[in-house]
């Protein structure tokens, strides 16, 4: 039976030492090294969010060859002033090609790729640009192996909710879209009005209280 759920945050950067940087400074808690993605010309850093769930910082490597596409989560749009930030998600699905084919949104083709021992199933639009400027989840599918947050070790740190603000047309296009993934998880949406531009905020507990990742990351008062 198709289902989904929350997967993985996406921090994008124009470097990874700043995006880790970044995120350290709001957490608190130092993330790990992840591994290099020969496809796309990019590399990451990782920090577990939960059972299955982790937090990704990802940028160009400078090291690697430029991939023969553009790369995914508009990576190759960052200029070297731009600040670090929270992109993106991903949503973990049971059946990637019967829930990319059920979508309301334009997600892009299913493409496979890979990083060290890991495989998986992607959606990527050829163009690397953000389904619904990043609102809308990227669908992955892992390919028969541990997922990778059960390599991380635990921080502390938790998903505690996923919320996206949104225009009524958009916000109905994306909740029949997760409705028809049978998508389950902490994510929710506010509504916004004319001129006003969507967002994503993350709120992460961390041993040192409830932080938030979004425009503008900050401490919770508890």
């Amino acid at each position: 039976m198709l289902h989904s759920c929350i997967d993985h945050l996406v921090i994008t950067a124009p470097s990874l030492a700043e995006g880790t940087a970044y995120v350290q400074q709001v957490l608190g808690v130092a993330l790990q090294a992840g591994g290099e993605h020969p496809r796309m010309g990019t590399h990451n850093a990782l920090l577990r969010l939960g059972e299955g769930l982790f937090l990704e910082v990802i940028a160009v490597n400078p090291e690697a060859p430029p991939p023969a596409r553009p790369r995914w989560f508009q990576l190759d749009r960052i200029t070297p002033e731009a600040r670090p930030r929270l992109a993106t998600w991903v949503a973990r699905t049971s059946d990637i090609a019967a829930a990319s084919a059920a979508s309301a949104v334009a997600l892009g083709p299913i493409v496979p790729m890979t990083r060290g021992q890991l495989h998986w199933l992607i959606t990527i639009p050829d163009d690397g640009s953000l389904p619904m400027q990043g609102i809308a989840p990227t669908l992955i599918e892992w390919q028969a192996q541990p997922h990778p947050a059960s390599r991380l070790p635990d921080l502390g740190c938790s998903l505690l909710g996923l919320e996206a603000d949104l225009a009524p047309a958009d916000a109905e296009q994306l909740s029949n879209m997760l409705a028809l993934n049978a998508f389950h998880g902490v994510f929710s949406v506010n509504l916004i009005g004319p001129g006003m531009a969507p967002r994503l905020t993350a709120y992460i507990q961390t041993p040192a209280g409830v932080r938030r990742l979004g425009p503008p990351a900050s401490v919770i008062p508890v």
